[in-house]
């Protein structure tokens, strides 16, 4: 329970792995936030948004009150409180810990006499300079433009074609934000079907992948949870990791190899509470990876507080149900254990029972979810015993790539297999097959 009194200032302690800005930072944000009475939110994860544009943090305020103000986001007097404090800590940014109407935006920035950033603003930015395909950047274009449309603003008034007299101008004409909406209207007609299109070849290679029938398995969590490395760790890619949210916006897949059987693990988007519904629309491609996984790794800071982590989990959990994701089987993977004691781990055990604890960076836990990843697929699997033809070796060895461990014998008549296969590929051996039943 947060016993401050309504709008109590509080202010960021610089968290100490960050490294000190030197000089007068050229971005400089007062944070802001309107919570209900009881709400807890230090502005923690708002500061790290910042520090990933490129910003810095000069200070927080936050007003308990039910609602944010209609007009204003924050009420009259905290307004003119916040003025103050704009101006003392030398701010050049105002950073809203909320998406703002095109209205409190507009008479804040009135107010206070600097730009004001709402975290969606700030959310897709950081997706802009994040995005490096020319898919990622065609859906942060797609997802900004859908969020300015509701701020563009008559800039260019002067140049609107009114009918205020003299030959040439009477009649209705066209506004000049008219014309502006128009144009981003096409644009984003225009967006949908490229990306439509780049869905069609997403399309095509996922259907390559499926015509080998290997299980697929999507890493799904928080942003900077750590999936990335936990890839690395699993399959021996390369993929970029830094420390900074939001790093992997395009989906990557790589083998992986466990109990001499092959599976398709796929790193996706980080999720964050109160992420854009505008993201979620336009990273439709990204997400349906997801979506079409047999399996979701859903993969959580164990290192993170308690509240911290439920937040968490609570946020990817609403995520999943939106994209229509929430029924597909999910194991939870707690990594970045090795930031903790025993007794932190004993403790995290028991608190999530069904979690894998891991570390990708010293490996700890990483044999025990493969064997868990090789256990939760065994149940979906069928024995077959197949007589491949010798003239078949092609086939034989898509047997093994799919099978992995399999008894074999040589015979008269070819080669006599007896192995455990997905269902589909089962049924794809059908024509070498002498019988067929469950694992």
């Amino acid at each position: 329970m947060d016993d401050r009194p309504p709008g109590q200032l509080t202010r960021q302690a610089p968290r100490a792995d960050r490294a000190p800005v030197r000089g007068r930072a050229r971005q400089r944000a007062y944070m802001v936030a309107a919570l209900p009475a009881g709400g807890v939110d230090e502005l923690a994860e708002l500061e790290e948004l910042l520090y990933t544009a490129g910003a810095v943090s000069v200070g927080a305020m936050v007003q308990l009150r039910d609602q944010p103000h209609p007009n204003t986001y924050l009420g009259p007097g905290k307004l003119e409180e916040l003025k103050g404090e704009v101006a003392r800590s030398d701010a050049n940014l105002v950073a809203c810990d909320d998406e703002l109407t095109p209205r409190q935006e507009r008479n804040l920035e009135e107010a206070l006499g600097v730009p004001v950033l709402d975290r969606t603003a700030l959310i897709l930015d950081i997706f802009a300079t994040h995005a490096n395909s020319a898919e990622g950047k065609l859906q942060v274009e797609l997802a900004q433009l859908q969020y300015n449309m509701a701020r563009m603003r008559g800039l260019w008034s002067h140049l609107d074609r009114l009918g205020v007299g003299g030959v040439g101008t009477r009649g209705p004409g066209e506004a000049q934000i008219e014309t502006d909406r128009r144009l981003a209207r096409n644009r984003i007609s225009a967006l949908k079907r490229r990306l439509s299109h780049v869905s069609a070849n997403r399309g095509v290679m996922r259907a390559e992948r499926e015509r080998a029938h290997l299980p697929q398995i999507a890493l799904a969590g928080y942003t900077n949870a750590g999936k990335s490395t936990v890839l690395n760790a699993l399959t021996g890619a390369e993929v970029g990791v830094r420390d900074r949210l939001f790093h992997t916006l395009d989906p990557t897949t790589r083998v992986l190899r466990a109990g001499g059987r092959d599976y398709l693990l796929t790193d996706t988007v980080g999720f964050i509470r109160k992420l854009p519904h505008q993201l979620v629309e336009a990273f439709g491609a990204t997400l349906e990876e997801t979506l079409r996984a047999d399996l979701i790794l859903h993969v959580v800071d164990g290192s993170a507080p308690e509240a911290d982590r439920l937040g968490m989990l609570a946020a990817v959990d609403e995520v999943l149900a939106e994209i229509g994701a929430d029924d597909v089987p999910r194991l939870l993977v707690l990594s970045k254990v090795d930031l903790l004691g025993e007794a932190e781990r004993h403790t995290l055990s028991l608190e999530h029972p069904d979690g894998m604890l891991v570390s990708a960076l010293t490996g700890e836990g990483l044999p025990a979810l493969a064997e868990r990843i090789e256990s939760e697929f065994a149940s979906t699997l069928v024995t077959v015993e197949l007589l491949i033809p010798f003239s078949a070796g092609a086939r034989l060895a898509e047997l093994h790539r799919i099978a992995g461990d399999l008894i074999r014998e040589d015979t008269a008549d070819g080669v006599r297999v007896r192995a455990r296969l997905p269902r589909p590929a089962a049924d794809r051996f059908a024509a070498y097959g002498l019988t067929a039943g469950p694992a």
